[in-house]
Order: C-alpha cells, then structure tokens, then sequence
C-alpha cells in the first residue's frame, strides 16, 4: 500500500534552521563544495579522465561580442605561383590563354594584391581587396564579385 508522506520541507517549517544546527551553517555554495563544476579537475589530476569524457573544460557555443569570422585569404603571388597544379588537377578552366578561377570552390573566400599578375586571369571570389583588383584589371583580367552584377 503506498502512502503519501509530506515532504521534510514543509515539516520542517517554523524551524530556524531545518535540521542544520546553527543558522550559518547550510547558507552559500560552499556548504555543497563550491560553485558550477569546482574541483573537477582544474587542478586535480584524479578528476581530469572524468572531465575529458564529459568534454566540459574550455569554451563552447557563444561567440564574443564583436567577434568576426575572418575568411582564408590567397594573395596574387601564391595564386600564380598555384595556378599550373590547378590546371592540371581541373580546379580551375585555363581557356584561350584565360585562367577561370572560382576561389570559393578552391576554399579562399578574400583575394589579396600582393604579387605581380602574369597571366591573364578571371576570378570569382567573395571579396578583393582594391590593390588585387587594379593589378588583374590592369593585365586584361577580371575579377568577379558576388555585389558588383
């Protein structure tokens, strides 16, 4: 037969201390050994396989405020000093002495003006800087960007 028992709370009202002697004594985090996950590990080696598992130690999630996530750039220089490997694994279409570049298929999201063009190339990329697109520019080349159609 189950019985409904009422909790120990609400017996222990009008005490002073719900059974825990002197009024001090069961008040702030240290009465349960701290706060969050105190001692799991920070210093205490013996914790730490427990914490490893858990993957809880470092910072997850939120991003800080003001944070930008800047994207992998490629200069000129390291762009034609690549540009011959590229054409022959067919990353990128080298047509009547034109190199079609889609930097954001080669994992580059920003194209940089150091170097000097020797190619006539065109490329498509999420930005340029405005050195990168004079040089091209200059060469006979064309640099496309996701705003400027």
């Amino acid at each position: 037969m189950v019985v409904n028992r009422r909790k120990k709370v609400s017996r222990q009202r009008a005490s002073w201390n719900h059974g825990y002697g002197a009024r001090k004594k069961h008040r702030g985090s240290g009465s349960r050994g701290g706060k969050g996950n105190a001692g799991t590990g920070k210093r205490a080696d013996h914790h730490k396989p427990r914490v490893w598992k858990e993957r809880y130690l470092g910072k997850f999630g939120f991003k800080k405020k003001g944070y930008q996530n800047n994207p992998l750039t490629i200069d000129i220089r390291l762009l034609e000093q690549k540009l011959e490997a590229y054409a022959q694994e067919k990353l990128i279409i080298k047509e009547n002495g034109t190199y079609s570049i889609d930097l954001k298929k080669l994992g580059y999201g920003k194209l940089l003006g150091t170097g000097i063009v020797k190619n006539k190339l065109k490329i498509q990329v999420d930005e340029a800087s405005q050195g990168a697109i004079t040089k091209i520019q200059s060469k006979g080349g064309e640099v496309i960007l996701p705003n400027s159609k």
